[in-house]
């Protein structure tokens, strides 16, 4: 399992994924799920994967291979980043289609998704979830994350935190944060973290970071943060158990008396 999330804002986009693949009482292995496309001066476009690693790895090579070959359908010659999305869905099925019979033969699981984020000249940025079926949902301005893999852990963060017009160095904070909240409650997600951070309308990739097991970075905030939450958990009012009672219904009493 892994865990990627894309955020869209006014002002750009964040990308991030861990990179853990497999983990075990005696086997860990690591792969990098983040994945940089990008025609610098003309479109950024970046990739986040999860699920089978033979398929996903296919398709990332398919991806390059076609951009290699002049393809007429590439990532580089796409007109908007729906074509770019839609496109990599296509790929997608092909890749499954080819080996389906194999892998459903050993029953193995080759679900996948994609995030796909960027911008194209002429284009607002954009982020789309790209399934495993091809098909795709874009983030709006009221729901400006997608994630995909291991994602329960990490959303109520985002939940609480994330808005369509907050500062870009903030999302990242943010984003980074579901990542950690998310490698503390499940082994199988797990560093190194890759981020990306792009500002909108810039067509280059300026912002990069990767956060390997112990970042001095990484346990500052993972400090930070875990003092922050006991703080507001202590100062928050205290229960008020009578007036709690009080508040029910003759019915609702009555029940809770049966039981």
């Amino acid at each position: 399992m892994t865990y990627c999330l894309g955020i869209l804002a006014r002002s750009g986009l964040v990308l991030a994924a861990d990179s853990r693949t497999n983990a075990g009482v005696d086997y860990i292995s690591s792969y990098r799920k983040l994945f940089d496309f990008s025609l610098p001066g003309e479109r950024v476009i970046l990739l986040c994967t999860s699920g089978n690693l033979s398929v996903t790895q296919g398709v990332v090579h398919t991806l390059s291979q076609d951009i290699k070959g002049n393809q007429a359908a590439n990532l580089h010659t796409l007109p908007t980043m729906y074509d770019v999305a839609r496109y990599v869905g296509k790929q997608i099925r092909a890749m499954q289609e080819m080996d389906r019979a194999w892998l459903e033969k050993d029953r193995i699981d080759f679900q996948c998704s994609f995030l796909v984020g960027g911008q194209i000249m002429g284009e607002e940025p954009a982020l789309f979830l790209v399934y495993s079926q091809g098909n795709c949902i874009q983030a709006t301005p009221e729901t400006p994350f997608l994630q995909i893999g291991e994602t329960k852990y990490g959303k109520p963060i985002l939940d609480r935190t994330i808005r369509f017009d907050a500062p870009l160095d903030a999302i990242a904070k943010c984003a980074l944060l579901s990542l950690d909240s998310t490698m503390r409650s499940n082994l199988s997600v797990g560093p190194p973290i890759n981020m990306t951070m792009y500002q909108a309308d810039s067509f280059v990739v300026k912002h990069r970071a990767q956060f390997h097991a112990g970042d001095p970075y990484l346990l500052k905030m993972r400090k930070h943060w875990e003092v922050s939450l006991r703080e507001a958990s202590a100062s928050m009012p205290d229960i008020d158990w009578n007036q709690a009672d009080e508040n029910l219904l003759p019915t609702e009493t009555a029940d809770l008396e049966k039981n």
